[in-house]
């Protein structure tokens, strides 16, 4: 079994990343190659981030590679929080409640509340570089709801669905979430080289 680094130290996405190829790949993470740096993310894209990740990984530890971004984009904020979703809310890191208020703050009574979370992958791989991104459009409902997943998850509910991805569950969102989207690409991508 093919051994590839994923590039993050986040167990939802790497549980989430880990049930969508295990049957194909050993998916290690930054923790298990000894990798214990924050990894910048001072891009303006997704794209930028995602491979400022993976090619930290090549350059320092001569490894193949992925890493992904994921942004929530809402339509009325012109995109935002977009490139700055997990760091959204001032003065805090990857806090949820904290970036669920501000996103609900801003939106306050706007009637579109269209919204699409989009995944960048980036690939390093026989010396090559690769990108895979996956999207779901869907609506940010104005209180949370559901007690699974992660992030902005109890307010965005998908397209085809009444409930939030915090209410569908992991099994639901790892078959149609914007990372399954764009993993689902990348395993395609894999499996064709193995």
């Amino acid at each position: 079994m093919k051994k590839i680094v994923f590039a993050t130290n986040n167990k939802h996405k790497l549980d989430e990343i880990r049930k969508i190829l295990s049957d194909k790949f050993e998916i290690v993470s930054l923790h298990d190659i000894g990798c214990d740096v924050d990894i910048p993310e001072t891009g303006d894209t997704l794209e930028d981030n995602a491979l400022m990740k993976a090619e930290y990984v090549k350059q320092h530890y001569g490894l193949d590679c992925f890493a992904d971004d994921t942004g929530l984009e809402v339509e009325a904020l012109d995109g935002e929080p977009g490139v700055h979703s997990a760091r959204y809310a001032e003065w805090t890191d990857h806090d949820s409640e904290a970036n669920m208020d501000k996103l609900l703050g801003k939106l306050g009574n706007n009637n579109n509340r269209k919204a699409r979370f989009r995944t960048v992958i980036a690939l390093l791989f026989n010396g090559e570089t690769h990108l895979f991104d996956g999207i779901v459009n869907g609506n940010i409902i104005s209180e949370r709801h559901g007690t699974e997943g992660f992030g902005y998850d109890p307010i965005f509910v998908p397209d085809g669905y009444e409930q939030t991805f915090a209410e569908l569950g992991m099994e639901i969102k790892n078959q149609i979430s914007h990372r399954a989207r764009a993993v689902n690409k990348l395993a395609v991508f894999l499996n064709d080289k193995t």
